[in-house]
């Protein structure tokens, strides 16, 4: 029995005006999973997993849900992402649907530090977890005070050994301050749901209805096998991706091509480029001229990936990686959104995050380099996470996965292993993660246990304990206590548990408990003494929250040779040791930090480290954020360490400290704050005592900047008491 939205709006008790909103937005009826989550109770305070294909509804009814909870309860949403880019999305369309009800929406991904502002104020809270975990850590009571529900997207991302710990304790977490809030978990790609729900407490909701009908299917020798249809010759002979795309692309399609690393997204997208750019009109080429100047001025300095990119979106078509600034990455999946993009070639970014359907998925490759292990295979879960992106609702009639095969053996291999395969199981990886002491620490700081069987009885709460039962999760969290003991980050006083003032700022930080110890031992070395770049940066670099860059046999005697010349702040491990490899990867990482810092370009950084714009913004945040740590932890063991104040701004903008004044000006990176220094200008006193005029002159601005950056000039020597 169809239920039309008008309906369900009036039912629910929500204003009228949600009805018109939806309705805009082209929602007139509900799709069988959206009646099914309704009809279990969605929105009437009941617990759910929703289990459903991409593009089934799944995030109306979480919207409905958040509806109903601030209209028709008087309570508070939050709503929980795993990723930054995903906050955004969420966020930005959140806000433009519901403001107008005067429903406030909040995002917060920032600092972890900073739990206060304007969040208390937000009816609905977009949140990453990481972000849920900092602000629950600070004891951020206004988080849970009238929370009536909480979702769970890609809640299948529990699974992820990175992410899903984190989702983990934040949901125990919110349990134990609010047992009777309501959940609801969301995920195309679950297979044990009941299992999920149990632990949630939740009724599970499964469905594989889609708006767009999917076919999958394998492509060997020019003919494709598809399991809904048949078999068919693909017609083209240039080649199975090529063929494939441009068959879709032809017909008015796009196309979305898995790889398995960046060089392969950047090759892959230089070989579809011709065969893409004859099917274009001249309407959709001239606009494709407009798209690939702005990807060249995007970022403040232009690189070889810039250039590239550009060279590739004139063609229709573009890469899409984590080595790619987010502004890149946003010009790209908003380019194709709109349909100016054909074909974006891409690693798994874009399998789980951001919405980017497309009517064909190419998953190219299916067997991925594992560190320590080789080549195997991906995650039937992965596969059925990228499949889900075919099919664009409301513009094509289907959509199609499909796999490419080298011989007959194989496509039997893919198959069995991927087309005719469930996911696999959601499994906790709580203890396998290396996190559970940062959780421990992080759970006594924020007070939910101050005693070992308040600690078990906390982490009870978990998806560990539910799966792997409480012998196991004892022995973890024992070991992990021993460690926060013997450094000395936790206290036991009269059989209880607290944090010191160490353990308190570690937590609050939210860097690992390890990252503080390394950063408390080196610190303490360089008390006094006035360490080197390079040795504070790779105090940096040493710790756990620290990105590492993969090392090049070629790259080994030469940064041998720098390691001997330079002196650390840590012990050195010899060339024969084991950790020798590791330590050399560091090095490499504070030798390219040191040149971000002494104004290297990213065309630079690039040749001589490998490093991406993307690569570089993260290196640069990830270091930024642990110079800040250092600097406090500095200050609790009052320890004073030459060279470390300033080093996070000079982190943050990449250049050396005479230009941190600059900066500051909004519209003003590395390039243009080097060029005001050499024009004489040091800092915003002496722009504003010129006219913009003189300004303009300069490289890199015009008299619109100019404008700008003088009006703000003048606006900072006020408030520093300098009259202009």
């Amino acid at each position: 029995m169809e239920m039309q939205i008008e309906e369900l709006v009036r039912s629910a008790g929500l204003p009228g005006e949600v009805t018109r909103i939806l309705e805009q937005n082209g929602i007139r009826e509900l799709y069988p999973p959206q009646r099914a989550a309704i009809e279990a109770g969605a929105l009437a305070g009941q617990s759910l997993v929703l289990a459903a294909p991409t593009a089934s509804g799944k995030t109306l009814v979480a919207e409905l849900a958040c509806l109903k909870a601030v209209l028709g309860r008087g309570g508070r949403a939050l709503y929980l992402v795993p990723l930054r880019a995903l906050a955004g999305e969420k966020y930005d369309d959140l806000a433009a649907k519901y403001s107008p009800l005067g429903v406030k929406v909040g995002i917060s991904v920032g600092d972890y530090d900073r739990a206060q502002g304007r969040l208390a104020e937000a009816d609905i809270l977009v949140v990453t977890n990481e972000r849920a975990d900092s602000l629950l850590r600070h004891q951020a009571s206004w988080l849970t005070e009238g929370l009536a529900l909480v979702v769970l997207d890609e809640v299948h991302l529990l699974t992820d050994p990175y992410r899903g710990p984190t989702l983990e304790v934040v949901v125990a977490a919110l349990r134990h301050r609010r047992p009777d809030v309501q959940l609801l978990a969301l995920s195309a790609t679950i297979s044990n749901a009941e299992e999920i729900a149990d632990w949630l407490s939740a009724r599970a909701v499964v469905s594989d209805f889609r708006p767009v009908p999917l076919r999958t299917g394998v492509y060997l020798g020019g003919k494709l096998l598809l399991l809904q249809e048949g078999e068919r010759p693909v017609p083209g002979g240039l080649g199975p991706v090529t063929d494939l795309v441009g068959e879709v692309v032809g017909e008015g399609g796009q196309v979305l091509v898995f790889v398995a690393t960046r060089r392969s997204t950047q090759a892959a997208a230089r070989r579809l480029g011709r065969p893409v750019r004859a099917l274009l009109s001249p309407q959709e080429a001239a606009a494709l001229e407009k798209l690939a100047q702005t990807a060249e001025r995007v970022l403040e300095e232009s690189t070889p990936v810039c250039r590239d990119l550009a060279a590739c979106l004139v063609n229709g078509v573009a890469f899409h990686h984590a080595g790619l600034h987010p502004a890149q990455r946003r010009l790209v999946e908003q380019a194709f959104r709109e349909g100016v993009l054909k074909a974006v070639c891409t690693t798994t970014t874009l399998a789980a995050g951001v919405n980017l359907p497309a009517r064909r998925v190419i998953i190219r490759d299916l067997r991925r380099y594992y560190p320590g292990l080789g080549a195997g295979w991906i995650p039937t879960l992965e596969f059925h996470q990228m499949a889900g992106r075919a099919g664009r609702p409301g513009l094509d009639p289907y959509g199609e996965a499909v796999v490419i095969a080298k011989g007959e053996a194989e496509k039997e291999e893919l198959l069995t292993r991927y087309l005719l395969a469930p996911p696999e199981k959601i499994t906790s990886q709580l203890a396998r993660s290396g996190n559970l002491p940062a959780y421990l620490l992080g759970a006594i700081v924020a007070g939910y246990a101050h005693s070992l069987p308040q600690v078990v009885e906390f982490f009870s709460r978990t998806l560990l304990a539910r799966q792997y039962g409480l012998e196991e999760l004892r022995g973890a969290l024992g070991k992990s206590l021993e460690f926060l003991l013997a450094e000395e980050l936790v206290r036991s006083w009269q059989g209880g548990l607290y944090p010191t003032p160490f353990g308190e700022l570690v937590a609050k930080l939210y860097i690992h408990p390890l990252s503080g110890v390394v950063l408390r031992a080196g610190l303490r070395q360089a008390a006094g003494k006035a360490p080197g770049e390079l040795a504070l940066l790779h105090l940096l670099a040493h710790t756990p929250d620290m990105e590492g860059l993969r090392l090049r046999q070629a790259e080994v005697e030469k940064l041998t040779e720098v390691a001997a010349e330079e002196e650390f702040l840590l012990p050195v491990p010899g060339p024969k040791e084991p950790s020798h490899r590791e330590f050399l990867e560091e090095v490499k990482v504070a030798l390219a930090l040191r040149a971000w810092i002494n104004e290297a370009s990213e065309a630079e950084l690039e040749e001589r480290f490998g490093l991406g714009p993307g690569d570089t913004y993260r290196l640069r945040e990830e270091a930024a954020w642990l110079a800040y740590a250092a600097e406090r932890l500095a200050g609790l063991f009052q320890l004073g360490v030459e060279g470390l104040v300033g080093l996070r701004m000079r982190l943050r903008y990449g250049v050396r400290a005479e230009l941190l004044p600059l900066v500051q000006l909004t519209g003003v990176g590395r390039v243009r704050a080097r060029v005001l220094f050499e024009a004489g200008f040091k800092g915003p006193e002496e722009i504003a005592r010129r006219k913009p005029a003189s300004l303009a002159r300069l490289p890199s601005f015009g008299p619109a900047l100019a404008k700008r950056v003088w009006e703000e000039a003048r606006r900072l020597a006020r408030l520093a008491g300098d009259k202009p």
